[in-house]
Order: C-alpha cells, then sequence, then structure tokens
C-alpha cells in the first residue's frame, strides 16, 4: 500500500523530480508522470535514510556519478510492483502445456532439435520460471527432451530470493496440491521449494530495454513477459519487444498479461486465439 507523505518526510521540487524521472526513464524505460511525484517520495525516501543522503538532489548526483547496478535494481525496486504468485493467469498456463508444447515438439524435432527454451522475462523473485519448471516436469513428453529456463529481472534484490526458492503462503496460494505434495516442503509456514525444481532455472540480471544484456538470450521458443510494459511509455514498450523478437526463434511465441496488448506496439507478432487466450506468434 501507499500511503500519503507526511510533513516530515524529504520532499522533491519539481526540477529535480523531472530529473530523476528522466533518470529512471534512460535506465529502465519506465515512465513516472506528473501525478505520481509523491509515489516517489514514499517510495524512494527509504533509500535516502539508507544512505545517508540530506535530500533527493544527492540521491540523484549518487544515482549519475555514483551507483552501481544493486543501486539502480533497488531504484527499479522501488518504482515498480514485485506482487507475483505461482500459476498466476492459470489461463496461459493450461495454453501453454496443453497446445503450446506438443507444437515446440513437434516443430523442434522436425528440425532436428531435442530441445525446449523459455524465458521468463522480469522474472521478480521467481514464481512464474518455476511454475513453468514444475509445469514441464510433469510431461513425460519431455524426459528425453532437454529443457533450458532462463529467468530474468533488473533487481539484483529480487532475483537472490528467486535463487532462495522459499515463499509465504500467499505467494504458493494457487499451487494445485499435488504441485504442493511433490515440490515443495512446509517449514513452519515457509513453503521451500524442491531443488529439482530450483536447478532447472537459470537467473540471470537482465534489463529489457538494454540489447547488449537481452541479446545474451537466442533461440526461445517462448517468452513470458507479464505484467511489466504497463510501466513502460510507447517508446519503450517498442524497444523491448523489438529486443525479445530478435532472441525468438522463427515462429517463436510471446505471452503478454491477460491486460496488455500489443496491437498498438509491434506489427510483427500474429495474435493467436487459443481456448479465449492470446498468444503472440513471431511473424
Amino acid at each position: 500500500m501507499i500511503t500519503q507523505t507526511t510533513s516530515s518526510s524529504v520532499t522533491i521540487n519539481d526540477e529535480v523530480f523531472k530529473q530523476l524521472r528522466d533518470f529512471i526513464y534512460e535506465k529502465t524505460g519506465i515512465y513516472v508522470p506528473d501525478n505520481k511525484k509523491y509515489f516517489l517520495e514514499n517510495r524512494l525516501s527509504r533509500i535516502l535514510k539508507e544512505k545517508n543522503l540530506r535530500n533527493f538532489e544527492d540521491y540523484l548526483y549518487f544515482l549519475k556519478y555514483s551507483a552501481n547496478k544493486h543501486d539502480i535494481g533497488r531504484l527499479f525496486d522501488a518504482v515498480t510492483t514485485n506482487e507475483t504468485f505461482f500459476f498466476r493467469e492459470p489461463q496461459q498456463f493450461e495454453v501453454f502445456s496443453n497446445d503450446l508444447i506438443p507444437q515446440i515438439i513437434k516443430e523442434n524435432g522436425q528440425m532436428g532439435r531435442k530441445d525446449i527454451k523459455i524465458w521468463s522475462a522480469a522474472c521478480s523473485t521467481g514464481e512464474e520460471p518455476y511454475t513453468i519448471a514444475m509445469i514441464l516436469l510433469e510431461k513425460p513428453e519431455l524426459v528425453s527432451i532437454r529443457k533450458e529456463i532462463y529467468a530474468s529481472d533488473i533487481s539484483e534484490s529480487v532475483l537472490m530470493s528467486a535463487r532462495r526458492g522459499m515463499y509465504g503462503s500467499y505467494s504458493v496460494r494457487n499451487v494445485p496440491p499435488q504441485y504442493m505434495a511433490k515440490y515443495f516442503k512446509d517449514s513452519g509456514g515457509i513453503y521451500v521449494l524442491s531443488e529439482t525444481v530450483k536447478s532447472m532455472v537459470k537467473f540471470m540480471n537482465i534489463n529489457l530495454i538494454e540489447e547488449k544484456e537481452v541479446k545474451q538470450l537466442k533461440g526461445m521458443d517462448v517468452v513470458f513477459c507479464r505484467n511489466v510494459l504497463i510501466y513502460f511509455d510507447d517508446k519503450a514498450k517498442k524497444k523491448a519487444v523489438s529486443l525479445i523478437y530478435d532472441v525468438l526463434r522463427p515462429k517463436g511465441y510471446l505471452f503478454v498479461g491477460t491486460s496488455e496488448s500489443l496491437h498498438n506496439i509491434t506489427r510483427a507478432f500474429r495474435p493467436v486465439v487459443i481456448n479465449k487466450v492470446v498468444v503472440y506468434q513471431k511473424v
């Protein structure tokens, strides 16, 4: 929950707000509108306190001249919401499991490929890629096929959390009982994911609008980039989607959030409707 600033809070003057907003946009593609100035004050004041900075002008100077990738990740954390959970938007996972995987196995087999490559972009604390891993583990037809799952985020802190694979009840509330019994251990209300699932996912620090970082990946069969483009303006969306396009194999698939659309962003993907779920296929 976002709370209003109090009179004792450090405030941002208009000029520093504009410079900070421009910096955030340049680094992450996220655009903070004028009416969210109080939001930045609330979200960033904790960082100022931790770093013993007097005001937002000092913080801006720090970001421009002293910050490392971890500090930029903290900034990204502050301006986005890392709310996620296992089996989020389950209809998409059903289409992925029941429709796309058989199609990918068939097409890859025709090309002599014995693998399947998935990328969970903006994976936050890991629930999405680990859901994908469990789905793949439940597919006997994939036993002899190499399974590669890549998961990325701009924030090192959420990646560290993802690598630990330990979750509260909120994160696991939608996990089917058979998956809970098989892949989780209840340790006093903390649900510890099995090493079998954790070992399937490779976590990486990737900024979706940085070409050299995204290009570490290639030949992906499916990319999940859900509920992150909503933070970008059209220019940043187009750049991120173009980079995703480049790492997908021919006819590869892209999932965005169910409330998102590529309609005004690109014509490079063909929307395919499967069981009322829209999937974007590389043209």
